[in-house]
């Protein structure tokens, strides 16, 4: 290629500034192409040698964690656990707020923690949820809770026997005529419900016994969650229970 030829002739006489002017004004193309690919190539194995193990994913709803309640929630429980905070991780999701009442000062970001916590259930991404009563009725109206009598005894009877006492009932919502409702207001509401134990009150746990809460956190397990044992695990580690084949792998 001639015109190669005469470039790469005027390069060798080329010196210092000009000759990197000269390579930027005929080469430029091809290196940003170059930089763009050692950028993809680079965060590609960022990401690899970097990605952590989700261990599990933890909402508190309606709760307010001070800074050693997160920390007893979150990293301590990776500690407890010998797992390596640089290879495994606990999502802890705060800020979240479910109310019906207007007048309650966080009822402006109910629509958002909805959204959220619809698209973290269905993405499997959220296995125990902290709670007040006010989450506790909305999350179990909504079957979105393990009915704890059946899934505990299963999982580890010394466990459901050792917490038992503290199990909390609500209903879950099998169906109602709430479409109804909203083409004929002068239809009464009606649902048919049944009654299980979907939490558990927390009050008895010494984290959160410490933390000065006004009112119960429940405890529940979300139905789908695919990390069931390590949720076991949590619920363990929050009553301090050992019991062996206990530990998460």
């Amino acid at each position: 290629n001639p015109m190669k030829t005469i470039r790469d002739e005027n390069l060798k006489t080329l010196k210092g500034r000009t000759k990197i002017e000269y390579i930027w004004d005929y080469y430029k193309l091809p290196l940003a192409i170059l930089g763009v690919l050692l950028y993809i190539l680079a965060y590609i194995l960022y990401g690899h040698f970097t990605a952590r193990n989700p261990v599990l994913y933890v909402a508190l709803v309606n709760v307010n964690a001070g800074e050693n309640l997160r920390k007893g929630l979150g990293e301590d429980f990776l500690g407890h656990r010998n797992l390596n905070p640089s290879k495994n991780k606990l999502e802890l999701y705060t800020g979240l707020y479910l109310t019906d009442d207007e007048l309650n000062e966080d009822h402006q970001y109910t629509y958002a923690s909805r959204m959220k916590i619809l698209a973290v259930i269905d993405g499997e991404l959220l296995d125990v949820v902290l709670m007040n009563k006010e989450a506790f009725d909305a999350f179990s109206q909504n079957g979105y809770l393990y009915a704890l009598e059946d899934f505990l005894p299963q999982a580890d009877s010394g466990l459901y026997d050792a917490i038992k006492p503290d199990l909390a009932a609500n209903i879950v919502i099998l169906e109602d005529n709430q479409e109804e409702l909203i083409f004929d207001s002068s239809a009464s509401y009606h649902a048919v419900t049944e009654e299980h134990y979907y939490g558990i009150d927390l009050s008895r746990t010494t984290l959160v016994d410490s933390a000065g809460f006004h009112e119960p956190v429940y405890f529940g397990i979300v139905a789908n969650s695919p990390r069931t044992d390590n949720a076991m695990d949590y619920l363990k580690y929050l009553y301090n229970y050992e019991s062996s084949g206990s530990d998460i792998q």
